[in-house]
């Protein structure tokens, strides 16, 4: 919920600079319309490379993957003895 109030607020404050912008002549009309196209495109970027960023630090887990391989025995097993083939071990 919390993130939700951010980008709320965040899209206020940037909506009313724009309008301000729009307002006032400190910048040229036809760059001023253009301005939301900009936002847009830096949030998809930004979105990008966060993305990218929590790829890069993924984290490993030795321990858990060694449960999931233990938890994948323990299934093939079960299933085998209800009869079904889990395929070649």
């Amino acid at each position: 919920m919390k993130h939700i109030v951010k980008l709320l607020a965040l899209v206020v404050v940037i909506s009313a600079l724009w309008v301000a912008l729009l307002q006032t002549s400190v910048l040229p009309s036809s760059y001023t319309w253009l301005l939301p196209i900009y936002f847009v495109v830096s949030l998809g970027c930004y979105g990008l490379l966060m993305v990218g960023v929590g790829l890069m630090t993924f984290p490993t887990c030795p321990r858990e993957a060694l449960l999931l391989q233990q938890d994948i025995v323990e299934a093939k097993g079960y299933l085998k003895q209800r009869g079904v083939d889990v395929g070649s071990d």
